[in-house]
């Protein structure tokens, strides 16, 4: 790691809570490690990778914690990405997301880069941290666990590698290494990563979505290499939570670490509301689904993050002035007009 190598704070997600059960304060570890005490509730802050390794390390001495980097990676969400995350969680296979990711990772991570390598019917997935100034075991170990938490998205809870390896040298105990990767843990070995079966990167990802998929490349060029505005952000969130039936003003604020009232008085700055917001992420998204012409409009209605139909009828009229039906294009196959 070079002392210029920059990472998103959203890398420290969760740690204030895993901090605080292993009876150390989160904030004064922080100061210690060198970093800004508003990292652990801005995640797009941009802080020294360094810093953050050698607070990852702190933290699994005084917490007495070895696997520290490890419990962090489990409450990993794609969310923590951004819109990289939307755009890796729709991609239509395994191989599409990494190759996703390894384009884009360097913008969150300076220090990280990804690579796949393939021999035979066996891939390993590569997380390679420039650690000169290291060694950073726990921010290694943070890596990898996120990396398998990406492939478990696509994969299933239940999915398990062939073999996940570590460059460092056992811990005294692999109780939390066997209970998030499965007795396929080794050390000592040449590189840190995932070794899986070839055929898992090229399976259909049935949960992909194309329409929000371009909609979230949108996202990424909108502000490529700065810092995004609290609207940015907002309308991330949205996106993300939409098809999951609960987008709300207070469940956004909490992913972006603040109150319902901060969140408001954020966007009023700009002037904007999260009802301006949302309504506008719903319009954006319906113009793409219709063009797209591929679901019944009852599916775009759940996509959008409405309780029932008639719900999204009336928001459609009250809208656009006129019934959602009625612009849907004769292109269009006829089950969807």
């Amino acid at each position: 790691m070079t002392t210029t190598a920059l990472v998103r704070s959203a890398s420290l997600t969760g740690f204030a809570t895993l901090a605080a059960e292993c009876g150390i304060d989160a904030r004064a570890l922080a100061a210690q490690a060198g970093l800004p005490r508003n990292c652990l509730d801005e995640p797009d802050l941009m802080i020294p990778v360094l810093a953050v390794g050698r607070l990852l390390e702190l933290a699994a001495a005084r917490g007495r914690e070895p696997a520290f980097g490890l419990r962090l990676a489990e409450a990993r969400r794609l969310s923590n990405l951004g819109p990289l995350g939307l755009l890796v969680r729709d991609a239509p296979t395994l191989r599409h997301a990494l190759e996703t990711l390894i384009t884009h990772i360097h913008a969150h991570n300076e220090a990280l880069s990804v690579r796949i390598e393939q021999v035979g019917n066996l891939v390993s997935i590569r997380a390679m941290l420039d650690a000169t100034n290291g060694p950073y075991r726990q921010a290694t170990e943070l890596v990898v666990g996120v990396t398998f938490r990406l492939l478990s998205v696509f994969l299933g809870a239940a999915w398990r590698p062939r073999l996940v390896c570590f460059a460092h040298r056992a811990p005294a105990s692999l109780a939390v290494h066997r209970r998030v990767f499965g007795g396929a843990v080794e050390f000592g070995h040449e590189f840190n990563g995932i070794v899986c079966n070839a055929a898992d990167l090229d399976a259909p990802n049935p949960g992909a979505d194309p329409v929000m998929a371009r909609y979230t490349r949108r996202l990424l060029e909108q502000a490529p290499g700065s810092r995004p505005t609290v609207s940015v952000r907002v309308r991330e969130f949205i996106a993300v939570l939409l098809p999951l039936g609960h987008c709300r003003a207070d469940t956004v604020a909490q992913h972006l670490g603040i109150d319902r009232r901060t969140l408001a008085r954020h966007l009023a700055a700009e002037g904007l509301s999260f009802s301006l917001l949302m309504n506008k992420v719903r319009s954006e998204l319906l113009a793409i689904y219709l063009d797209d012409g591929a679901r019944a409009l009852s599916e775009v209605s759940d996509l959008l993050g409405f309780a029932a139909p008639s719900a999204f009828s009336r928001w459609h009229r009250a809208r656009f002035g006129v019934a959602a039906r009625s612009r849907v294009g004769a292109h269009a196959p006829k089950w969807l007009r």
